[in-house]
């Protein structure tokens, strides 16, 4: 329930469409039910042949009106009654087609109503509910996706949003309008016969329990589902990313057995599901129908006995108002078995949008517009999880002073991703802090914090747009000259200006028409637009050939002029001119200063520097 109430929580910015939604099927219900049952006491007067009846009726006058069935029963034969002897039982037959036209049209008019009110309800909720979604992925920490399949992410974010807006929101209507349907019906049920209704309350909630069985195993069933569907994604994604490694090891065979595995596996559940689905209809109507042959020998047995407690013709309209209790009945079935399947997504989507946010703003959070003076780090250590033992960093101090460069260096695995990651809050210190200008981080806005860095990373991270709009990412109302301007001081405007549309060509998918040094260069002339005082660059030409590395080298020095720069570094030879250099191993500092006293200390650093020298 906690779960259904979490999607229906999204109309709450829609209730004036409810409230006309639920007023229309008010009317549409009272129309339907109305002309029903009035129909059985006009023929029962029309069709009479006994004129003796007729009259004595007639003799009788016009009965005193008050809420029950038989007054409403002897008004309307008292009207009948009127008419036929005024004019003709044809006269009267005109009058009770003009009446059920009438009432038919009302009640499908209300109905389509109904439906009109209730679709941006449906559309929107599922609007809200992706934006949140999508709201909620991007302010997320990096170490909530450690855990989770991009895949199983992108799962949620289509198919079990997808999932509910045909499961859930689609069936809001009838959840809506047959209750009502139900409702009334009901009441006027009461009305003609408390002693039938109550055998029907009795006996309705007992094929309740057997379709809320049903329903529960289609709810664990559909959770199945929707996890095969996030492996398969996975898959599907992981095969996109790597088909040239599979390609070249020739592991075709064994990627096709793995995906045909869980596609097979999710065909077997999804079979279940639509068993369990297509279950619901045949049983509520068959439930349905064995009450109504249970009210049907009741009430007979009422009408029929030796002393009769009941009317013929009332008896005939209690089983029409009964009979449409099994349409909306079955209709309310289907959608509980559908809003089962659904919250099966919404706890998937639950599971993303309950998710902690471990890295915000704190409660009046100081302002940070510039940087003066120094970075430092203070005491810091870090674990990804507390309950796992082992710190990938352990206490770790230094400053950067502004305009400085410090360079980053040691095996892979020391810690020197992760140490660059936290200064723009990609994570947060397990212990200690880090301070810009002598405010901690953390205490800071992290908009802020993040504005006073740029970020060139190994992996040249860029988007299926245009050359101009991937310069000018994040950045508003900038000019081409600007974006030009930035592209010549990262030594990449002449190649771009060979593009077939210039600036306005686009790229592909991750810059999947690019070279690599041209790609990494484009993200430096990103960094060089936001001209950011901090910079960090974190193996920004390892993966590049001589020429490549030589022309993005050439770009980072320009971009590194008069900024503060952490630099994290393989090859020396590129971080020799740094005010100084950081050596780690296993999370901790076990050498540093600069590069020549480095050497002179034939320590660790010596090492790497010996066998760079020697490859």
């Amino acid at each position: 329930m906690k779960n259904i109430f979490g999607v229906l929580q999204y109309i709450k910015g829609y209730w004036r469409f409810a409230v006309l939604n639920i007023t229309s099927n008010i009317l549409s219900a009272v129309f339907s039910l109305f002309s029903i049952a009035m129909l059985f006491p006009f023929l029962q007067v029309l069709f009479s042949e006994d004129s003796k009846k007729l009259e004595s009726i007639l003799k009788m006058g016009q009965p005193e009106f008050h809420l029950s069935s038989s007054s409403i029963i002897d008004n309307i034969n008292y009207l009948l009654a009127v008419d036929i002897r005024d004019h003709s039982q044809i006269h009267a037959l005109v009058g009770i087609c003009l009446f059920i036209i009438i009432t038919i049209f009302f009640k499908n008019l209300f109905r389509y109503l109904g439906m009109f009110f209730i679709a941006p309800i449906r559309n929107g909720v599922v609007k809200d509910m992706r934006n949140n979604l999508f709201q909620k992925i991007l302010v997320l920490p990096l170490s909530y996706y450690s855990d989770e399949r991009k895949g199983d992410i992108m799962s949620r974010m289509t198919a079990d949003v997808r999932e509910i807006e045909w499961s859930i929101m689609n069936s809001l209507e009838m959840v809506f309008r047959e209750p009502i349907t139900i409702l009334i019906s009901l009441i006027l049920m009461v009305l003609l016969s408390w002693e039938l209704t109550a055998l029907a309350l009795i006996l309705l909630p007992i094929t309740a329990v057997f379709i809320g069985r049903i329903g529960k195993s289609l709810r664990r069933t559909s959770t199945e589902e929707k996890e095969k569907t996030g492996m398969l994604l996975s898959i599907l994604e992981e095969t996109l990313g790597g088909l040239r490694i599979i390609k070249a090891f020739n592991a075709e065979k064994i990627v096709r057995k793995k995906f045909e595995k869980e596609n097979s596996d999710y065909t077997n559940l999804m079979v279940k599901v639509y068993r369990r689905i297509d279950l619901s209809s045949p049983l509520s109507e068959f439930m349905g129908i064995t009450v109504f042959v249970v009210i049907l020998y009741v009430g007979g047995k009422m009408v029929l006995g030796v002393n009769p407690t009941m009317n013929g013709a009332v008896f005939i309209t209690y089983l029409a108002l009964f009979s449409q209790l099994i349409a909306p009945a079955k209709s309310f079935t289907t959608a509980y078995y559908n809003i089962q399947k659904g919250l099966a997504s919404a706890e998937r989507i639950n599971k993303i949008l309950n998710a902690e946010v471990t890295i915000k703003d704190i409660e009046n959070p100081k302002t940070l517009n510039s940087f003066k003076n120094e970075i430092e780090y203070k005491n810091v250590s870090f674990a990804y999880r507390e309950a796992e033992p082992g710190w990938v960093l352990n206490n770790i101090s230094f400053k950067i002073e502004k305009g400085k460069t410090i360079a980053l260096v040691g095996q892979s695995g020391s810690g020197k991703t992760t140490m660059a990651d936290m200064l723009p809050r990609f994570y947060d210190p397990s212990l200690g802090e880090i301070l810009i200008d002598g405010i901690s981080i953390k205490d800071a806005k992290l908009t802020d914090v993040r504005a006073l860095m740029g970020i060139v990373t190994q992996e040249s991270i860029l988007f299926n747009d245009t050359v101009y709009n991937n310069i000018a990412f994040g950045i508003e109302n900038v000019s081409e000259q600007e974006v030009i301007e930035a592209a010549k001081i990262a030594n990449a405007h002449e190649f771009i200006s060979q593009m077939p549309q210039g600036y306005q060509t686009n790229i592909g998918d991750r810059g999947s028409k690019l070279s690599g040094g041209q790609r990494q260069r484009m993200s430096i002339a990103r960094a060089v637009l936001k001209n950011p005082p901090i910079l960090i660059l974190d193996e920004a030409t390892s993966a590049l050939d001589t020429e490549s590395e030589r022309l993005v080298q050439d770009a980072l020095n320009k971009l590194m002029k008069n900024r503060t720069s952490v630099v994290i570094a393989h090859r020396l030879s590129t971080i020799q001119h740094a005010d100084e250099i950081i050596v780690m191993q296993k999370g901790e500092i076990i050498e540093r200063g600069t590069h020549s006293v480095l050497i002179a200390q034939n320590g660790a650093y010596h090492r790497l520097h010996e066998l760079q020298s020697f490859i």
